[in-house]
């Protein structure tokens, strides 16, 4: 529900705006009022999850989305739409932490791989999967039906997770670090809200460079307030394990990619090679079968070659695949370009799933809430952070250029920019032990005769 909302959306907007009586720039305020609520709360939901128990957080967490998903679907206008998708953020905030949180409490180490594999298939699928679904819903239904459908997998998920989910809490969560939390929001909240509005055109640029600002400013006055601070609402102390720092900080850089590519890919096969919203969309839907293969051969992979050797030559090769996404034009064969994504979803996939059982391999137990929520604000902060750079290249490029309108050459140089920024995360691998998170990496012994 959550990785595959705001993707669907985007292929809905107009018929959503010409519904509510708005203009369609008007309405990208129904993503932008999601992010930014769940970026605001992101950093409360290790605490709660410590204080109220995961599974509870959890299941209330669903609850919560799916009302607000009812609230959205039954918007008679702008202002409606906007406090649902705020308050739908909210829950989105708890939800991803917290489920993961659940996983990782759960799940016995050498097992971690195969189940992160599985997490990581739906932040892959949902912007792969989203915009010919938002498109196939819309023509054969409703945009209501969008938010609709989120009600019963919420039922069936609550229900999975009482059946099966334990009972995980902390004795002692300590307090709540209020300056601490709305320090760390403010600032998770500038960045990301600032970041997916660059190049936008919702807000003016200066506006929205300034609400990055606010929030840069906001950030390292939380790491100051937090520094040295065990009760600190994000626990800046788990960065340094290696590993975790690696994977936030120097996964950063590979997130880049993540985010920008649906972007990018969109803007390339509707606006450079002239498809159709709905060819576009079935053709990148092509990359979800890649991060379908993915699952079942992480595991082997990665305990055949290890993190550090897996991720340094993965990095190399999304990136190599990125770049080369610069040289689509109308006359290459459209089967190069399905090899070409399938390859791609494939390896991308399998990055993100290294770099997030990377990240938790060798934390200790009681360390694990408040690292959950932390590896989700580098993720919110690098995916969109992908967008809005790759929107402002875009616009560089064409101010440079003179083009009087996107064309396939104003696309192409922002494909190189990102997969070259994606390589940067090579000088956080490089360090890493060749035996980085192997103890996760070996096969449970086994048991009977």
């Amino acid at each position: 529900m959550h990785n595959l909302d705001s993707t669907v959306l985007a292929n809905a907007l107009p018929s959503m705006a010409k519904s509510l009586h708005e203009d369609p720039l008007t309405l990208n305020l129904a993503i932008t009022s999601y992010l930014l609520s769940s970026a605001l709360l992101l950093p409360l939901s290790g605490w709660v999850a410590d204080r109220f128990g995961a599974r509870r957080v959890f299941m209330t967490a669903m609850i919560g989305f799916a009302a607000t998903s009812l609230l959205c679907g039954l918007a008679q206008n702008l202002e409606q739409m906007i406090i649902g998708r705020l308050l739908q953020g909210a829950a989105g905030a708890m939800m991803l932490p917290v489920g993961r949180l659940v996983l990782l409490r759960s799940a016995p180490k050498e097992e971690l791989v195969e189940a992160m594999a599985m997490l990581t298939m739906p932040a892959m699928l949902g912007p792969i999967l989203g915009p010919p679904l938002g498109g196939l819903i819309v023509t054969v239904a409703s945009w209501r039906e969008i938010f609709f459908l989120n009600i019963p997998v919420a039922i069936v998920g609550v229900i999975l997770t009482r059946a099966y989910v334990p009972d995980i809490a902390e004795d002692d969560p300590g307090r709540l670090d209020l300056k601490g939390f709305f320090l760390a929001a403010l600032g998770l909240g500038g960045l990301v809200f600032g970041f997916q509005n660059i190049g936008r055109g919702i807000l003016p640029l200066p506006v929205a460079l300034g609400v990055a600002a606010i929030g840069a400013i906001s950030a390292v006055l939380f790491v100051i307030h937090a520094r040295g601070r065990h009760d600190a609402i994000l626990d800046l102390s788990v960065f340094k394990v290696r590993t975790f720092f690696t994977s936030v900080i120097g996964g950063l850089f590979p997130r880049l990619i993540a985010g920008a590519t649906p972007f990018l890919l969109a803007l390339m096969l509707q606006v450079g090679l002239g498809m159709s919203a709905l060819e576009a969309g079935l053709t990148t839907f092509i990359s979800a079968v890649g991060a379908l293969v993915m699952k079942t051969t992480a595991p082997p992979i990665l305990r055949r070659f290890g993190f550090r050797n897996t991720l340094i030559a993965i990095s190399l090769l999304v990136s190599s695949m990125m770049a080369s996404f610069a040289l689509f034009t109308t006359m290459t064969p459209h089967w190069l370009i399905l090899v070409m994504l399938l390859a791609s979803g494939f390896f991308r996939s399998l990055q993100m799933t290294a770099l997030n059982t990377l990240g938790f391999a060798d934390l200790p137990a009681d360390k694990m809430s408040k690292a959950s929520a932390l590896a989700s604000v580098g993720q919110q902060v690098g995916q969109s952070m992908g967008i809005s750079i790759s929107a402002l290249l875009i616009h560089a490029v064409m101010l440079a250029s003179g083009a009087p309108a996107l064309n396939q050459a104003v696309i192409a140089p922002a494909f190189i920019a990102i997969a070259m920024l994606g390589l940067i995360g090579l000088l956080f691998l490089l360090p890493l032990s060749r035996q980085a998170g192997a103890s996760i990496l070996r096969r449970r012994a086994p048991t009977g005769d």
